[in-house]
């Protein structure tokens, strides 16, 4: 059974991500409030190849094997809440597949979970968006993956960018300018909001400076995972610095 932390009495957050992963325990540890904590269990990654449709699909294949290890490890922690600081999986197979996926992952641990698509709905429901602009580090086949995901949920995905990284460590090199150049490139008049998927894509605070120039929600999609697992748990502290979703929401 969870247990009450006298470092972080509201909330032990069991933060599950993949191995190759360098940039969620950075960007969620910027946004951590007093009285929380992350703790990571990490899926082993052995083959972190993204160069390719066939790699990509592979490279989940592998995950999966290897999840259900991470979350007995951090289960050892005695976490309250369970947060996926990885999102290609939590969205693949469209609105079953990410309901299948949060389902599996209760079963796993026994707690409640705050993936990043069901997040990113969340988000963008806060915002009353229907119409958006979405980047990715994937390949086609993982976009497609997340534009089904969007299209099932009553979204219009108006377009999409993916930088088809090569690797799962290389989606942490993109430089901020890279990202916000690909924020542009998705914008428009017609597009309410504009939003990213790819936990390992540092665009926390790219987006949040994205928000000021363009005049619209921008949202990273480690920023709306933190936001979704406070708030889902009742801590309902806003902050500034990476953007409208934790500060005004």
């Amino acid at each position: 059974m969870p247990s009450v932390s006298l470092v972080s009495p509201r909330a032990v957050f069991g933060l599950i991500l993949p191995s190759t992963n360098t940039v969620v325990e950075a960007e969620f540890n910027w946004m951590r409030v007093p009285g929380v904590s992350w703790h990571s269990g990490r899926i082993l990654i052995k083959n972190p190849d993204l160069s390719n449709d066939d790699t990509m699909v592979a490279f989940l294949e592998d995950l999966r094997t290897e999840i259900g290890n991470a979350v007995k490890s951090v289960m050892t922690a005695k976490p309250t809440y369970i947060v996926m600081g990885m999102s290609a999986e939590t969205f693949w197979g469209g609105k079953e597949g990410a309901a299948k996926f949060t389902s599996w992952m209760h079963q796993l641990s026994g707690l409640e979970v705050t993936t990043g698509a069901g997040a990113c709905k969340a988000a963008l429901d806060a915002y009353g968006a229907k119409k958006i602009g979405v980047i990715t580090p994937y390949q086609a086949v993982g976009d497609q993956q997340v534009v089904d995901f969007f299209t099932q949920m009553g979204y219009e995905v108006l377009q999409i960018h993916g930088f088809k990284c090569d690797s799962a460590t290389s989606i942490s090199e993109v430089p901020p300018e890279k990202i916000k150049d690909a924020f542009r490139l998705v914008n428009s008049d017609e597009a309410d909001l504009l939003i990213q998927a790819g936990t390992n894509l540092p665009a926390a605070i790219a987006a949040a400076e994205m928000e000021i120039e363009l005049g619209k929600p921008v949202l990273a999609i480690n920023t709306v995972t933190v936001w979704h697992a406070y708030r889902t748990n009742g801590i309902k502290d806003q902050m500034k610095g990476f953007g409208s979703l934790l500060e005004k929401h």
